[in-house]
C-alpha cells in the first residue's frame, strides 16, 4: 500500500511503514516540506494513488466534499508519544490496510480502527 504522512506525524512513522513492506512518504521528503499547502497535499496523494495519513481533521471535508483524496486515514489519539503512535499504528497495521480494501475513509483511535463507510 502507498501511504502519504502529513506533517503532524513523524517522520519514523513513514520508516515503519516501508519495513513493513508499504511506500511510504512523509510531507518532510517534498520539495515545501511541511510546509505544502493542504491542497497540494491532497492532489499528491489523489494522482499517487496514496492513502493520506493525518490528524488534521480538515481532510475530512475534502474527501466527503471533493471526493479527494482517495483513501484517508485519520489519527484521532489526541495528543500521544511518538513512540506510543508508532506502536499502536505497528499493533493494528494490518487492520488498517485490510480495511482500505472496502473503504476510503479510517480513524485510529487509542483504542480502536474505526472504518467509516
Amino acid at each position: 500500500m502507498k501511504f502519504l504522512i502529513d506533517a503532524q506525524l513523524p517522520r519514523r512513522l513513514a520508516s515503519q511503514l516501508e519495513r513493513a513492506g508499504h511506500d511510504a512518504l512523509h510531507t518532510l521528503d517534498l520539495p515545501k516540506g511541511n510546509r505544502t499547502p493542504d491542497a497540494e497535499i491532497v492532489a499528491l496523494a489523489a494522482t499517487g494513488h496514496r492513502v493520506l495519513i493525518t490528524k488534521d481533521a480538515d481532510f475530512i471535508d475534502s474527501l466527503l466534499i471533493a471526493n479527494r483524496p482517495d483513501k484517508l486515514l485519520l489519527v484521532s489519539t489526541g495528543n500521544i508519544r511518538n513512540t506510543h503512535l508508532l506502536e499502536l499504528v505497528e499493533k493494528n497495521l494490518a487492520m488498517i490496510v485490510d480495511a482500505f480494501s472496502d473503504a476510503r475513509f479510517v480513524e485510529l483511535s487509542r483504542t480502536n480502527v474505526i472504518v467509516h463507510v
